[in-house]
């Protein structure tokens, strides 16, 4: 699969110990993400190193999660503010105080489809290597870690052939972070594909209490609902990308199909390409299929996304944004196209509007990115 890069703009010059960076460019896809598993297709067993007591390197590698009652952290029902979030799908049972940097809960939000024994969490770094069923390990204690990703998949009850090695899954999804000794950054994500329903719910010990991800109504359907949506919501030139081979597994970014070279839609935003330039006097190479080549003006490539910034005075010659207000309003976004509807879906359904929808999503604030000091726990919900 290819694993399109998140570009944080402002990614860990919030005191964070490493610096975060992932596997590709922001150009087109490979066209090759048809719900091909995950992390590590070849593993073939759920018991990895964590999993086996009484050997050196298993104590080594696995974190230590152990608590004494006292330890233990609450979380309230909801985020602060959020009005919005059924009744008991944020668990509010206690959570072990961390040994290491902070503690990862994982909820089945699956409305009964599957059981937590059918729903893994997986995470490999450096010597760790931990997969898990909810129902055998629901918590995690996180140490500091960068570039990481950790995965989520979901087995069929019946499917004795991905509950015995749930890496090859085909229904899988996965965030991303960069965790320093006393910070965490990390997002959800939507920029190479949608795999499973996640949101996260980050609570610091200063009380900042946030969630991000797909919103409760979304998880609240079903799978096939959801796919249902994503057609009726986008235009004709997006509606493949929620098709098979790609569907049921994954609604996959659109660089991954028809806007890559020689794509039937690799010209698909030229026109707005071309008033931006010439509204502007952009003198700027042009981007390249689907919108794509423009690493080092994050602006100009969410302008072209989000259907703005076609007007005089916005950007200067040198693709750099004049208009400090252009991203203060995100209600004038994929007002018209050309634009990225399959972007604007998921903030259309996101926690809060929040998404990264495309590799610059964090421009202007409204990814699903989210940093804070001293972090405590993370919830993080998967649903089908």
């Amino acid at each position: 699969m290819n694993m399109k890069t998140i570009h944080w703009a402002t990614l860990l010059v919030l005191a964070t110990t490493a610096a975060c960076s992932s596997g590709s460019s922001d150009g087109a896809g490979d066209g090759t993400d048809t719900g091909t598993a995950g992390e590590d297709a070849a593993v073939t067993d759920t018991h990895v190193v964590a999993d086996s007591p009484g050997s050196d390197a298993a104590d080594s590698a696995k974190a230590d999660t152990t608590s004494t009652p006292g330890d233990a952290i609450v979380p309230d029902s909801a985020p602060p503010g959020d009005a919005t979030a059924p009744k008991d799908f944020w668990a509010t049972d206690p959570i072990p105080a961390a040994k290491n940097v902070m503690m990862f809960r994982f909820l089945n939000r699956t409305n009964g489809k599957s059981a937590d024994a059918n729903v893994y969490w997986s995470f490999k770094n450096a010597t760790i290597d931990e997969l898990h069923s909810i129902a055998a390990e629901s918590t995690y204690d996180m140490p500091a870690n960068s570039s990481g990703r950790l995965y989520l998949y979901i087995c069929a009850k019946d499917d004795a052939a991905c509950n015995a090695a749930p890496r090859t899954s085909k229904y899988f999804d996965f965030i991303e972070h960069t965790i320093g000794t006393d910070v965490y950054n990390g997002n959800t994500t939507r920029v190479d594909a949608f795999g499973l329903k996640i949101a996260l719910r980050l609570h610091c010990a200063d009380g900042y209490d946030v969630a991000v991800g797909e919103d409760y109504e979304t998880f609240a359907e079903t799978r096939e609902a959801t796919f249902a949506k994503f057609q009726a919501e986008v235009p004709a030139e997006f509606k493949k990308l929620a098709d098979a081979p790609f569907a049921p597994y994954r609604i996959v970014e659109p660089g991954a199909l028809d806007f890559k070279t020689g794509g039937a839609n690799a010209h698909y935003y030229d026109s707005w390409v071309d008033q931006i330039w010439s509204a502007n006097g952009v003198t700027v190479a042009k981007p390249g299929p689907g919108g794509s080549g423009l690493d080092k003006y994050p602006d100009l490539s969410a302008a072209i996304m989000r259907h703005v910034g076609g007007v005089a005075g916005t950007f200067g010659a040198d693709g750099k944004l004049l208009d400090k207000k252009l991203w203060d309003d995100a209600t004038k976004f994929y007002t018209a196209g050309p634009a990225d509807y399959y972007a604007r879906f998921w903030h259309a359904h996101g926690l809060s509007g929040k998404a990264y929808g495309f590799p610059y999503d964090d421009v202007g604030g409204y990814s699903s990115y989210v940093s804070h000091k001293n972090p405590q726990y993370i919830l993080v919900a998967v649903g089908w």
